[in-house]
């Protein structure tokens, strides 16, 4: 899950890391009254869950409070299009008003949950400002990393290694550790997945802040953290992942035409390797998830027909918790109303699975019944 950088900065400064002084913005006014607050020139930074808002002219420098009034008019209310937002763009509801820094250095730092070794990892470089992967491939001698011990945690001597790679001073060094310890605080404390900072500038005057700030929460701990729900802005998602996600569904939008249905994020993976196969590419991975109900199959099922790039439905059940017969049922009811008219390829096994398959021959969907997994590619290549 995703916020905002206004509630990323709320969210760090509560942690105790140090971030520019403004706040948000709703309307122009506002943006006019931070802007005076600040002396009368501000930065002002459009809110969507996307970056490129710069290169989109989604971040003005501004120099008195008519100019972030004008500004804040021409942004508030209207899209934004990114190279992250595709040709839709992304609504602006809210801009970010803050003091302009007059920088010294610009950093990179970063904390995040690397599953391919089961930790969590610092990334830091002196290359702030810059997209990390470019830095990656260009300078990978810039990119510094600490892995943390899941029994010991955090110890300064890797702030302190860090800040050395860095070149920072001694000065610098002790803020760099202190702001560190403060961010994974934040990171452990509210199940975060990720926190960015870059860039994390050194000032003129010696302070070191956070410049920009993204936070993703990890999506299983939501609900154990009611504040991070609290922080959700369903207009910047995806219409159809947002409805997943409100009826408990696991929905991730793609680019293909193949709508999928599974239960089990193993499974799924292997049913867009068998929609791979058949030449075509999947629209979807929705997760229905183990001990679903026939309304969640209903619900799930008219889920993918909604979506207007879907040509044709994929569904590869294994019935354990969830049984065939209650797959099947599920489907039957999504197509009561007659509206539906998408080619249907349905793979069924487990409990149940015999009388799944009748309920579907006797509800008269027109359907194609594979049994092993070898039939699949055909089947959904001449449906």
């Amino acid at each position: 899950m995703k916020i905002h950088e206004y509630q990323a900065k709320e969210l760090l400064g509560s942690f105790g890391v140090a971030v520019p002084k403004g706040g948000v913005a709703y309307t122009s006014a506002e943006a006019r009254a931070a802007t005076e607050d600040l002396g009368g020139s501000a930065v002002v930074k459009v809110q969507v869950h996307a970056g490129g808002r710069g290169k989109a002219g989604g971040v003005r420098l501004v120099e008195s409070p008519e100019e972030a009034e004008a500004a804040a008019e021409e942004l508030i209310g209207n899209n934004i299009v990114t190279l992250q937002t595709g040709p839709a763009g992304a609504p602006v509801k809210s801009v970010l008003v803050e003091e302009i820094l007059e920088l010294e250095r610009e950093l990179y730092l970063s904390v995040i949950i690397d599953g391919s070794i089961g930790r969590t990892i610092i990334i830091a470089s002196e290359s702030g400002g810059m997209e990390i992967e470019e830095v990656a491939a260009e300078t990978p001698e810039k990119i510094h990393q600490a892995v943390l011990d899941p029994i010991i945690g955090y110890q300064p001597f890797q702030g302190r290694a860090l800040a050395t790679d860095m070149e920072l001073n001694t000065a610098e060094s002790r803020a760099f550790s202190a702001l560190l310890a403060n961010l994974l605080s934040a990171f452990s404390s509210r199940d975060c997945s990720m926190i960015e900072i870059n860039p994390l500038v050194i000032t003129k005057d010696g302070r070191l802040l956070a410049a920009d700030a993204k936070v993703n929460f990890d999506d299983n701990g939501i609900f154990r953290q009611s504040e991070n729900s609290e922080l959700r802005d369903g207009d910047q998602e995806d219409p159809l992942e947002r409805q997943a996600n409100d009826q408990g569904i696991q929905y991730i939008k793609l680019d293909g035409d193949v709508g999928c249905m599974v239960n089990g994020a193993g499974l799924a993976m292997a049913t867009m390797d068998l929609t791979q196969a058949a030449g075509l590419s999947p629209a979807n991975f929705l997760d229905v998830g183990g001990g679903a109900s026939e309304e969640q199959i209903t619900a799930a099922y008219q889920l993918i027909v909604s979506d207007p790039s879907v040509k044709k439905v994929l569904v590869n059940i294994f019935g354990g918790i969830l049984r065939c017969d209650v797959l099947a049922n599920g489907i039957v009811a999504a197509y009561k109303d007659g509206s539906i008219d998408i080619p249907l390829v349905i793979r069924m096994t487990g409990t149940n699975w015999e009388d799944g398959q009748q309920i579907l021959r006797d509800s008269g969907i027109k359907c194609a019944i594979v049994n092993d997994l070898e039939e699949v590619p055909d089947a959904v290549r001449n449906a």
